[in-house]
């Protein structure tokens, strides 16, 4: 194991939907949002379209439930980090992928629940749910100051 490579693989996703009033209900937001990699075109290698699809996902489903619990996002990002490691024979795995989530919620919004919301979102996520390796999320959330 020691002479295995590591490889990283760094997706950001950045939630485009807000129509204006955020996740206010169900159908005040799009689901759109862009999926970038720092320094590249639009073109993804397997490795940055699984992170960027765990991304998504997780994504989805907390502005899903944010809006069901009348919890406002207005913005959301997310710069996600996959790990592969690489074996001496070119054969390979990830070993984690952590979700970095930053958060922003209309004032009055309760951030403990919008907090926990990442926990169900996590449980929801069939695309995590799916994976051999542990997706590790770590939210950060901030009330909108604008």
């Amino acid at each position: 194991m020691a002479n295995n490579k590591t490889h990283h693989y760094q997706t950001q996703v950045l939630w485009t939907g807000n129509l204006g009033q955020g996740t206010a209900h169900y159908r005040a937001y799009k689901r759109s949002h862009d999926i970038v990699s720092e320094g590249k075109p639009p073109k993804y290698n397997p490795e940055e379209l699984l992170v960027a699809s765990l991304s998504s996902c997780h994504m989805l489903w907390y502005l899903h439930l944010c809006a069901k619990a009348s919890i406002v996002v207005t913005h959301y990002f997310d710069q996600a980090v996959g790990t592969m490691t690489e074996a001496q024979d070119g054969s390979g795995q990830f070993t984690e992928v952590i979700l970095k989530p930053v958060v922003t919620l209309a004032p009055g919004s309760e951030m403990n629940q919008a907090q926990q919301l990442h926990e169900q979102a996590h449980h929801f996520c069939f695309i995590s749910s799916s994976m051999n390796f542990p997706v590790l999320c770590q939210p950060s959330i901030q009330i909108d100051t604008a």
